[in-house]
Formats: structure tokens, C-alpha cells, sequence
């Protein structure tokens, strides 16, 4: 692991002394420059900052850069990587807000497929009605000033969404020094062209390694460079490429492109290309001396694939480390929770496995011997008084006699489960307690993390003290999720 290149500080100065003043995140950069080692994360550039696990990721790389610095005796900094190469705005032009009083909110931005990256992407008009729509649903909330005024401060028409998001991100985590940097500052461009070269010059034995991995969540094309080329210019669109017998193609248009094409244009315009998920580590530990890594769940799983890129590119893999689950639980979450004899991950799953497991904490039984001992008893004495006369009309009668007791059982067990189901329902007010539970810890079928923002719970609770709660479970930098009673 070496140093931070100068020139990568240089730049993440002049990134960095955009946002709010923070003297922690100066000394942090500056430490970058004298050699400390980094802790990074990273994430796409999503509307009001995208759904919590954003937070969490920030959270946990400053939790885990302050144990590791502790541990070493070494300066080790937090740093959130932009993902601001990616082009698909339509995964994060949607921000989902938890139920105030007792209605969710989703909000939506207009995203055409442009394939442009987002960096290059501006807010339309429309996110000023979006914030007009989060200010009405909580403004009644005892701290929603601050937060909707930040909001309102960066997420402003014809600002990018790469600036808003920083800004915002900036400010909530200026006390932890959190340092951001976006690749597609035109300063770093070159410092990145080394990486897409070798990208290209070496794309068959790349690509053979990577597909002969047992593990590949992520789809690699045969001989296909992990760069993406941008023909029409930095802010055009973001083409993938694959082999061809003259070159390379251009995923969609067909327009065929050879090495030496390539190569030239990135020797002209470096911030025609950018990386794919597979490239953007290498780049990061290219400029960054990373000491680990804090993944979500599907990073993790595309990092086990890394190996021979890293050994491709002569670079050492840093620790992957998972970030912090965590589930808010309200007040009202804790007396429903109460009410139902439910803990908290018990409250999580499809509607029908809570409100069984609420109905068994009730007293209720899942066992339905009462209906099924009669219906099976009263057939098993019927089938064994006629077994003689079956079995005398010939062969084969053995097996269809146990055939038939099978579908009896199994036609038994569904009704049984019918039963079950509908005497479950019969009690409303527990069902409408489940469902309400199920909008806050498990909305849509996943957990609360993945659906809503930080909005509401910075309204209701302080953004400090809310982030300060969310610090202090991060610093467990425990795998299992935590619960968070706020």
C-alpha cells in the first residue's frame, strides 16, 4: 500500500473545499497526503441521499477508519467514493419517505435512458415540487426545518445530482471529516487513463480470468474491455464494448471502433471513459491506499470475484468489509411490537408469516389437530377395511393404495392451511397492526434500509442526533442487524 499520489490530493482539495467548511475533513485530506491509509465506501448519487443504507454505508467507513486508526496507531480516513460514472438515473431518481401519520411517501423524478452518466446529469424543474410534496408530509415534525431547508439549498433545478447529493453528504458528516471524491473530476481524468489502457491492451486475458471464476455475479463478455468508452464525448452517452473481429463494438449502435482508435481517444479526451462496477476498485486502490473496503451485500459478492483483476493490474485487495443493518424502531413500532409479542425480527417477512407467528404469540394454534385427526383418522379406518378387497384386484393396487393415502394427506394439509389463513384474518385489528408493522420494518417484501430515506427520520428526530444514533450502532460494526430504538 503507498501513498496518496499528490496529485490525487490536489484534487481532492479543490473537490472537497466545494462543500461547507469542515476543519476534520481538511485534516483528513491532509493526512491522505502524508500517508495515511483509507477506508472506503461508495454509492450512487440518489435523490434526498437514496435510500438509508447510503447513511449507513458513511457511517460504518467512519466507524471503521476510527478502530482501525486505533488499532494502528496510524492515521486512517474515511472516504466516500461518488459513483457518479453510473449512468442509470432511473435507479436513483426515486426516494421513498417512511409513513407520517400514517402515509408513505414516494417521490419520483422524470429519467429518460440516456445513458449519460449521472455526473453529467443536471435536477430537472420538477424537484421543486418534490420538496414543496416533503414539506408537506413533515413539516409538522419537530426538526423538519433544517433538514428541508438543506435539502432545499443543493437540490435545486439545474444543479447536478452528483452536487446536490455531495453537498448534503457533506454537511451531515462534516464533524467525521468524511472526505468525498467524484472520478469524474476532468483533474483526475488522466490519473485514470493508465487503468483504462491497461483495460484495453489486456481485455482477452482479463476477461478469460474473470470468466473462469467459479463465483460471477457480474456477467463478463468474452475479450470484453471493463471500460466504458463515452464516442460522442465526456457528457454523451456511455457505451459498453465487445470483441470483434476489427476491433471493438458498440454495444447497441454496432459502430465498430479498433484499439488503436481507442487508445488514441483516450489519450485525447481521458474523461471519455469510464469504469464499469468490476473497474471502478481497481481505480480506487490505484489512487487510493485503501485499507478495506465497506461493502453492501451484492458489493460483497462481485468483490469475491476481484482476485485476478487485482493480480492483472499488480494490486493488492483490501479487507471487504460488510456495512451496518440497522432497523429503526419508533416508538409506535415498539408498541406494536409489544401488542403482537413480536420482536423486531420476527415482524420481518411476508404478511401472512408475521401475522402467524403474531397468532401463535395470541394463544392462537397453527396446528389444526382439532380438524385434521378426524378427517385422517375417519379415512385411514375406511382405507384399511377395504385394503383386503383392493389388493385382491391385482398387482399394482399396493402402490395406488399409498398413492391415494398421500393425496389424502396433501389435500388435508391445504385445507388445513385455508383454515389457518382465513381464522387469521378473522381478526381485523391484528391484521391492520401487521400490516402497518410490515409498511415500517419490511415495506414492499425488503428490509426498511433498502426502501426509505433519512428524511423523515431527520425531521423527527435532529439530523446530529439521529446520525449520532446511527454512529454509535456502526461502531459494533456487527453482521447481524441491529436494532435501533430511536
Amino acid at each position: 500500500m503507498t501513498a496518496t499520489d499528490s496529485a490525487v490530493v490536489d484534487a481532492l482539495v479543490a473537490q472537497n473545499a466545494r462543500y461547507r467548511e469542515s476543519p476534520a475533513r481538511d485534516r483528513n485530506i491532509a493526512a491522505l497526503r502524508d500517508g495515511a491509509s483509507a477506508v472506503v465506501t461508495g454509492q450512487q448519487a440518489g435523490l434526498f441521499l437514496g435510500p438509508l443504507f447510503t447513511t449507513y454505508k458513511a457511517a460504518t467507513a467512519i466507524a471503521l477508519a476510527r478502530k482501525l486508526q486505533a488499532d494502528r496507531g496510524a492515521a486512517v480516513v474515511p472516504v466516500f467514493w461518488l459513483q457518479t460514472e453510473d449512468h442509470d438515473l432511473a435507479e436513483i431518481a426515486t426516494c421513498h419517505v417512511a409513513p407520517s401519520r400514517g402515509v408513505a411517501l414516494e417521490l419520483r423524478l422524470p429519467a429518460g435512458d440516456e445513458h449519460v452518466s449521472v455526473a453529467h446529469r443536471v435536477l430537472p424543474d420538477e424537484v421543486s415540487s418534490r420538496l414543496d410534496e416533503l414539506h408537506g408530509a413533515l413539516s409538522h415534525m419537530p426538526h423538519a426545518g433544517e433538514h428541508l431547508d438543506r435539502l432545499r439549498r443543493h437540490y435545486r433545478p439545474g444543479t447536478t445530482w452528483g452536487n446536490a447529493f455531495a453537498q448534503v453528504l457533506a454537511e451531515l458528516f462534516g464533524e467525521e471529516g468524511l472526505v468525498l471524491l467524484d472520478p469524474r473530476d476532468p483533474a483526475l481524468a488522466p490519473l485514470a487513463a493508465p487503468v483504462h489502457r491497461r483495460a484495453l491492451l489486456e481485455a482477452r486475458p482479463i476477461a478469460e480470468a474473470l470468466r473462469a471464476q467459479a463465483t460471477s455475479p457480474v456477467h463478463v463478455r468474452e475479450a470484453a474491455p471493463l471500460s466504458f468508452f463515452h464516442p460522442d464525448g465526456p457528457e454523451g452517452r456511455r457505451c459498453r464494448l465487445v470483441a470483434t473481429g476489427e476491433g471493438y463494438a458498440e454495444v447497441g449502435s454496432g459502430l465498430v471502433h479498433t484499439e488503436k482508435e481507442l487508445l488514441d481517444a483516450l489519450d485525447r479526451h481521458p474523461l471519455s471513459f469510464s469504469t464499469s462496477a468490476l473497474l471502478r476498485p481497481i481505480l480506487q486502490d490505484t489512487w487510493l491506499p485503501t485499507a478495506a473496503y465497506v461493502a453492501g451485500p451484492a458489493e460483497a459478492a462481485y468483490f469475491a470475484q476481484l482476485p485476478p483483476l487485482y493480480a492483472a493490474f499488480g494490486l493488492t485487495m483490501p479487507a471487504v468489509v460488510p456495512r451496518i443493518h440497522v432497523r429503526l424502531l419508533e416508538p409506535k413500532t415498539h408498541r406494536a411490537l409489544d401488542r403482537l409479542g413480536l420482536s423486531a425480527a420476527e415482524a420481518c417477512g411476508t404478511e401472512e408469516e408475521v401475522l402467524a407467528r403474531a397468532t401463535v404469540h395470541a394463544g392462537g394454534s397453527e396446528e389444526g389437530d382439532a380438524i385434521t385427526r378426524p378427517l385422517l383418522q375417519g379415512f385411514q379406518r375406511a382405507i384399511d377395511e377395504l385394503v383386503p378387497t383392493l389388493l385382491a384386484a391385482g398387482e399394482g393396487m399396493d402402490r395406488a393404495i399409498e398413492k391415494t393415502k398421500a393425496s389424502v394427506e396433501t389435500a388435508v394439509s391445504r385445507l388445513l392451511a385455508h383454515y389457518a389463513k382465513a381464522s387469521r384474518h378473522r381478526d381485523l385489528a391484528r391484521v391492520e397492526e401487521v400490516k402497518r408493522l410490515l409498511d415500517w420494518l419490511w415495506p414492499h417484501g425488503v428490509p426498511q434500509e433498502r426502501v426509505y430515506g433519512i428524511s423523515y427520520f431527520a425531521a423527527q428526530h435532529g439530523e446530529r442526533a439521529f446520525l449520532a444514533r446511527v454512529l454509535e450502532a456502526a461502531g459494533s460494526l456487527a453482521a447481524e442487524p441491529v436494532d435501533l430504538p430511536l
